[in-house]
């Protein structure tokens, strides 16, 4: 470290920029990371952790609406939004003090402030220049604000989503992702009157058929509105403030609010990478190897601002993969394949390993064990809401290469799939598992037959 001020500068304060110079301020190197935000990303302050709170708030009304078939008389309920969204923020600030805890402990220097890059060494932050002889680039994504929009500016975003003054009495939501699907269930559930739009033929592209359609379906009964094969085609604001949305199909419809959820891009304008020669790609995310290095031998990048998977676990891996390669001479490759991964729509999704549609891509010859059932919690209850449950085995092999949960606490599941699958263990592993009972889960181990068979393209009677 004789010629430079720092070993490492790490650029952007979210989980995978703060994993990464934690670890290596607890190795003794010396250590500056920088954020101009708050500490804690996008996942903390405001993606995944606010959302999964509001997601919780959303569910009390079906929550009161079962417990009558369970014996319980409820009283009047409200709803108040400003009591969610404050207890939101005491959270947030609860946690960000904790990554800046973590951060001083370790023995990292924190800078509040945006970073700059001069060279390929040097980082400017304000009036203040430090060399480094490593630099990690962390700093994550946005919203795209989709400004070909005639009227974006009236729009909302994800981020303005959890703050917003006051509830509105009507959303239209542009987007099919899991981001999108995520917030129409929270409004949906929160008693707001949601519409949402989306350009394809059905939402969550690349996630499983099946769950696809179940959750479509799950979604219009509940009462949730879904424009397939459509696009807004220019926002106008009126006098009372609401907004005119102009269909490509051509009518104009009206909302309180309408947010717009049609993909994230990189954060990498203003970070100075041209002076130090960093390649970028065509959306400006930063381009690396399978080590996480750009071009420049010194220069790293990590998480959603390579936009190789948009998962805050994943720039976390990431972060642990850059720090065994550079810092414990240990070179390791990220591995992005069998990445669990969970919708928390309503019903919630949990899926790991590849949909059948992927599998026969890769496989040709597949084993489907599907099984669709209502799940005990909603016996009593009388609601109609089923469970699927989906295994996708490779024929050749019989190894499971993809599992698909769709109901309560299918995300739960999905996390404790990720190891049979990670560990690529065939059906047969799964055949000789107990079962716990009586227990939804307990249908992943007891599909003993396949439900039908995928040869050439078609589907098979196993019979």
């Amino acid at each position: 470290m004789a010629d430079f001020d720092l070993d490492l500068f790490v650029i952007g304060g979210g989980s995978g920029g703060v994993r990464a110079a934690r670890l290596a301020a607890q190795m003794g190197k010396g250590v500056a990371i920088a954020e101009e935000h708050r500490f804690g990303g996008t996942c903390v302050i405001r993606g995944c952790v606010p959302k999964k709170l509001f997601v919780y708030a959303s569910q009390f009304p079906e929550h009161f609406a079962d417990a009558v078939g369970y014996g319980w008389t409820l009283g009047e309920t409200r709803f108040d939004w400003p009591t969610l969204v404050a207890n939101k923020d005491r959270e947030i600030a609860r946690l960000e003090g904790l990554y800046r805890k973590g951060l001083d402990t370790a023995g990292a220097r924190i800078i509040d402030g945006r970073a700059e890059l001069l060279d390929r060494h040097t980082v400017r932050v304000g009036d203040s220049t430090l060399t480094a002889k490593h630099i990690l680039v962390a700093t994550g994504g946005r919203p795209n604000p989709h400004q070909a929009l005639p009227g974006h500016e009236h729009c909302i975003f994800s981020n303005e989503a959890f703050d917003l003054p006051a509830l509105p009495r009507s959303i239209a939501i542009e987007g099919g992702g899991y981001i999108a699907v995520e917030f129409a269930n929270i409004f949906h559930g929160l008693g707001v009157e949601t519409t949402l739009v989306y350009r394809g033929k059905e939402i969550l592209g690349r996630f499983d058929g099946d769950m696809r359609r179940g959750v479509h379906e799950a979604m219009e009964a509940k009462g949730i509105r879904i424009l397939c094969h459509e696009i807004f085609e220019g926002v106008q604001k009126r006098t009372d403030g609401r907004l005119d949305a102009q269909l490509k199909s051509g009518g104009k419809e009206t909302f309180d609010q309408v947010m717009l959820a049609i993909g994230r891009i990189p954060n990498t304008e203003g970070l100075g990478l041209e002076k130090a020669g960093v390649e970028t790609g065509v959306k400006g995310e930063i381009l690396v190897d399978a080590h996480s290095r750009t071009n420049i031998d010194n220069i790293w990048a990590i998480g959603d601002v390579t936009d190789r998977v948009q998962l805050t676990p994943v720039a976390i891996h990431e972060a642990m993969c850059f720090i065994e390669t550079v810092f414990r001479d240990n070179p390791t490759k990220v591995d992005h394949e069998d990445i669990a991964t969970a919708v928390f729509s309503q019903p919630e999704i949990g899926t790991v390993g590849l949909s059948e549609e992927a599998a026969q891509e890769r496989y040709g010859d597949l084993e489907i064990y599907r099984a669709s059932f209502r799940p005990m919690r909603h016996t009593l209850s009388g609601r109609r809401e089923k469970m699927i449950m989906k295994l996708v085995v490779d024929a050749a092999t019989r190894r499971v290469v993809g599992a698909h949960v769709m109901g309560p606490d299918a995300g739960e599941m999905a996390q404790l799939l990720a190891i049979p699958i990670k560990a690529k263990l065939t059906k047969d592993a799964f055949d000789r598992t107990m079962a716990v009972h009586p227990t939804a889960a307990e249908e992943l181990v007891t599909m003993y037959k396949p439900t039908y068979l995928v040869r050439g393209g078609e589907r098979v009677d196993p019979s």
